[in-house]
């Protein structure tokens, strides 16, 4: 028997994980172009890393996970989603730091940082996005 979502806040919340997903391939891919194409230092390419990410899932929620929010200016709208998304974005950018400097293997695959990472602001960066960015 298929389960369906029913409640539209627990729809929502997944649609936003989803996006988190595809902005956690494009963390990953974009350090790696930083690491190994810019030949950038492990912290500021994750600095470039975690904007191409932000600016991935800025579109893809306006689009498809927040659909009935007010239609902002889309740059006025992205620069209040960095903002709103800035402590989550410090939580997952320490939490990426620590795993790449106090673990073995977090130095040799920074990735694992990312992730880690990004698990660490989703729950901060949901609520900050529904009640202020796309409200």
């Amino acid at each position: 028997m298929k389960r369906h979502f029913t409640n539209p806040k627990v729809a929502e919340f997944l649609r936003f994980a989803a996006v988190g997903v595809v902005g956690l391939f494009a963390d990953m891919a974009a350090l790696t172009l930083a690491l190994e194409v810019f030949h950038l230092d492990p912290y500021s390419g994750r600095v470039f890393s975690y904007l191409v990410a932000a600016t991935t899932t800025w579109a893809l929620n306006r689009r498809f996970t927040f659909t009935g929010a007010d239609r902002a200016p889309a740059f006025m709208q992205w620069l209040k989603f960095l903002g709103a998304n800035a402590i989550g974005g410090l939580v997952n950018y320490g939490v990426y730091a620590a795993v790449i400097t106090f673990t073995f293997t977090g130095a040799d695959y920074p990735q694992l940082g990312v992730a880690a990472g990004s698990l660490a602001g989703l729950a901060f960066n949901f609520t900050a996005n529904k009640i202020w960015v796309f409200k």
